[in-house]
């Protein structure tokens, strides 16, 4: 029977490509995002789903009432604001929050139900919400959201350390990316967002037996 993986934010970067390296692997795939992509790969089930709406855990809920079982979840999304702290506004900060920590809770709480022992709920933080990493100005609200992801983790992992699903997270560096050209115009990084994908699937797909609760650094660079 052919296991099944969410991935959350796949409409560019490193979602993009993960729901084409899952897919590739002959999982079915789902991928959510609030701009859909028009692609080939018919092994792909793309789902519009807006993580700033106020109703998002309704709305998840509805749009995976059909799925049986959740074997894969990452939890890939990112929203960023690069402005000065005095400078944030209220939005910024709550939209920064609702995507890259609210929604992951909603979500995740739609979905534990539908996993059994085995399963592997992967998060995707920041080498910026990493304790100890060197930090850069302008990012207040993305890292200290992404730096809320990595508690989350643990806490998770704790609670559910004895229903066999495994929870880590992936802490990344710099990528090629859309939303790391934003944060850093024109740094060019060590890494494409297919490099990291292949990482990352990998790692879901294998290693949430070794590991669980664990935040773990996947940076080369600084930032």
């Amino acid at each position: 029977m052919s296991k099944t993986v969410l991935v959350i934010g796949a409409s560019r970067g490193i979602g993009k490509e993960l729901v084409h390296q899952f897919a590739a692997k002959d999982l079915e795939t789902f991928g959510f995002a609030r701009n859909l992509q028009n692609g080939s790969d018919n092994k792909v089930h793309s789902i519009h789903l807006d993580l700033l709406s106020p109703t998002i855990k309704s709305d998840f809920e509805k749009a995976i009432s059909e799925i049986d079982q959740i074997d894969y979840l990452i939890h890939n999304a990112g929203f960023i604001a690069v402005k000065p702290f005095l400078e944030l506004t209220r939005e910024d900060i709550h939209n920064c929050y609702q995507v890259n920590v609210l929604s992951v809770m909603e979500i995740t709480q739609i979905c534990i139900p539908k996993m059994k022992s085995g399963s592997h709920i992967v998060m995707i933080s920041s080498i910026g919400g990493f304790q100890g990493s060197s930090k850069f100005p302008g990012l207040a609200a993305y890292s200290t959201s992404k730096a809320a992801l990595v508690s989350l983790t643990e806490l998770l992992a704790e609670e559910f350390k004895n229903s066999g699903i495994s929870i880590n997270c992936l802490c990344l560096g710099a990528v090629q990316t859309e939303m790391m050209e934003e944060a850093f115009p024109g740094y060019k990084a060590p890494h494409q967002p297919a490099e990291i994908a292949e990482f990352i699937v990998d790692f879901t797909m294998n290693n949430g037996k070794y590991f669980h609760g664990k935040i773990i650094p996947v940076s080369v660079s600084n930032p």
